[in-house]
């Protein structure tokens, strides 16, 4: 099974939303079928075979996430990271303004759910293979 320490060593080397395809790649390559990403604090749980789960700390001081989810300016805000324009902390500060609760990012069909905070889907990515 995967450790915390595979995957932030991983995830070193993203500088950009441009790197986040390799990343994703390789950490499925280390056996995470699956993980969720919240905006709020930045941690993360990683989930893998037979119920395996593992949960990042925390990676920044609490952001509040708005009641209304702008979806227009989260793409655009969205748009901007994967071109590398902003790093990540401008991109989760990005998301908590227009109320991104989460992200979920699924192995097996290589998509990234991104969510509001009662739980609607706002956007269905496909990463690039």
């Amino acid at each position: 099974m995967f450790t915390l320490e595979q995957i932030k060593a991983a995830h070193s080397k993203v500088k950009s939303g441009i790197d986040f395809p390799l990343y994703i790649h390789e950490i499925k390559q280390l056996g995470v079928m699956r993980y969720e990403t919240f905006v709020a604090d930045g941690h993360t749980d990683y989930m893998g075979l037979d119920a395996y789960k593992m949960s990042s700390d925390a990676k920044y001081t609490t952001l509040i996430i708005a009641n209304n989810t702008n979806a227009l300016h989260f793409k655009a805000d969205l748009k901007a990271h994967q071109e590398g324009k902003t790093d990540y902390p401008t991109f989760c500060q990005d998301c908590a303004k227009s109320g991104i609760e989460k992200w979920a990012v699924q192995m097996d069909d290589m998509t990234c759910t991104y969510y509001s905070q009662s739980g609607e889907v706002v956007l269905v990515e496909t990463i690039p293979g």
